[in-house]
């Protein structure tokens, strides 16, 4: 939607659904506006490759070796975003401290609207708030969130990783796992 201008009818649309939110016990509507004409190119090989190129790019533009492909992580992945398009949910998965323990990305958006490269751009997108301090002071923003998805990709440590993507009738949910997992507290991520 943008922002200013516009046709006369969209903005009567918009005006009446911030009227009836305010109306509404559960919350404002959610106003989907399709973002593309087609929808984007799907399957697991693009979005392998999509994934490795984005996290591998932003890994390279700071010095750091690739990340490489892992099918079990991929697995790990495709079941908790299962999970999460199943019962609407958008959290971190719950996982022990310690050995097995998995970093974690996960990314929402409206079902069939975002190219995978543009959801990968989001987690690197954060680089422009980075500063390579101790973890968590590594954002320019003061707040480690803003961040911690760019870290977990550029993370020294992290060497393998894997993403897999569910939806449900109204939105994709892409999960990305990694390890060793990044954002240990103490340390830097490069």
């Amino acid at each position: 939607m943008r922002a200013c201008g516009g046709s006369g009818k969209m903005r009567i649309v918009v005006m009446l659904a911030l009227l009836l939110a305010a109306c509404s016990p559960s919350g404002p509507p959610r106003i989907v506006e399709p973002r593309l004409k087609e929808q984007p190119a799907r399957g697991l090989s693009l979005l392998r490759q999509a994934m490795l190129d984005g996290h591998n790019r932003a890994r390279a533009a700071v010095g750091v070796a690739p990340l490489v492909w892992d099918d079990t992580l991929a697995a790990h992945a495709l079941s908790y975003a299962r999970t999460l398009a199943a019962e609407h949910r958008f959290e971190h998965a719950v996982q022990p401290m310690g050995p097995g323990r998995e970093g974690e990305n996960l990314w929402t958006g409206t079902r069939g609207a975002y190219r995978y490269d543009e959801m990968v751009g989001g987690f690197v997108d954060e680089k422009r708030f980075f500063r390579n301090g101790v973890t968590p002071d590594f954002s320019t923003t003061g707040k480690w969130e803003d961040v911690a998805h760019y870290t977990q990709i550029v993370w020294r440590g992290t060497t393998r990783f894997g993403c897999a993507l569910a939806s449900n009738a109204r939105d994709d949910y892409l999960v990305c796992r990694y390890t060793p997992p990044g954002n240990v507290v103490g340390e830097v991520a490069f």
